[in-house]
């Protein structure tokens, strides 16, 4: 997640938070997915050996390599030939190679229409040194798309999807720019962005989620969420007092084409950008009902 510091907007919204069992039966709460497999996910990309994932490393490469044989693995097929979107960008005065990792998912009813899921899968790197890990930030993104991609396994979309891991997020957009600025289709075809960048852990077990007071539409798919574990709270997104995040991670350049977005993040915690981001310190039972909320308002959006 980018640091981001805009002015805020005085009108205020109601806070949508709803507090009922989240299911599609009178069953208790249950996951879409292998949790299992999914803290694994984040653990290993957040590990030492990916050396913090800074854009250009080798750390970075191992991170691509790892999401391309999970994405194999859970029956993604590649957006295009390959995976691999490699773009180039200038960063000061250096000039950085990148690579977007993009999955495909044929819509059942809607193939000519897409939803774009997304996170960023790299970090700071090393500095002086220190390792970087960033567990929540974003590893915690990434294991969920690999949660969607099991769901979409027994529970295929009705729209096309595309699985989004962006690359160069940390240092400005440049993954995500790239890719809605050459999109091989027209943006009306675009039905949302749902973007994840930190989403494992909360003291207060509050995950936000951005954009509906902006995409006004997108208001009974948030809204009705409930969940016996978490709140699902609107706002950040400038109809309140709380800090824009509107320009905050990968959705931006999104919404800045007019693209619908639902941004699903935590507020800043101790950790964030800083080399204690560990998977250690993560909130395994509240990452796990992040993930199953997330895909629950994507399968309303999904609805035809």
């Amino acid at each position: 997640m980018v640091l981001n510091i805009l002015s805020k907007s005085l009108a205020l919204v109601t806070i949508c938070v709803l507090s009922v069992s989240f299911t599609f039966s009178q069953e208790p709460t249950v996951s879409y997915f292998s949790e299992e497999a999914l803290l694994r996910h984040v653990e290993t990309l957040s590990s030492d050996a990916f050396e913090g994932r800074l854009t250009g490393t080798n750390g970075a490469i191992k991170a691509k390599k790892y999401i391309i044989n999970q994405f194999y693995s859970l029956k993604v097929q590649p957006f295009k030939k390959s995976y691999e979107q490699p773009f180039k960008f200038i960063k000061g005065r250096k000039e950085y190679k990148g690579t977007n990792v993009l999955g495909y998912i044929k819509g059942t009813l809607e193939p000519n229409k897409f939803i774009i899921l997304s996170a960023h899968y790299d970090h700071l790197g090393i500095n002086n040194g220190i390792i970087y890990n960033g567990a929540d930030d974003n590893a915690s993104g990434i294991g969920a798309l690999f949660g969607f991609a099991e769901y979409f396994q027994k529970y295929p979309p009705k729209h096309s999807v595309i699985l989004a891991a962006f690359d160069a997020e940390e240092l400005g957009m440049q993954g995500s720019y790239y890719f809605v600025k050459n999109l091989p289709f027209s943006i009306k075809m675009i039905k949302a962005n749902l973007n994840m960048d930190m989403i494992s852990r909360s003291n207060k077990n509050e995950l936000y989620v951005a954009g509906s007071n902006i995409n006004t539409f997108f208001r009974k798919a948030v809204c009705c969420i409930e969940s016996k574990k978490i709140d699902l709270i609107t706002g950040h997104d400038g109809y309140d007092d709380k800090d824009n995040w509107v320009y905050a991670s990968d959705h931006s350049n999104f919404h800045k084409k007019g693209i619908p977005f639902l941004y699903f993040g935590v507020e800043d915690h101790e950790d964030y950008h800083e080399a204690t981001d560990d998977f250690e310190n993560i909130h395994p039972e509240f990452y796990t009902e992040a993930v199953n909320v997330i895909i629950s308002v994507f399968n309303k959006i999904d609805a035809p």
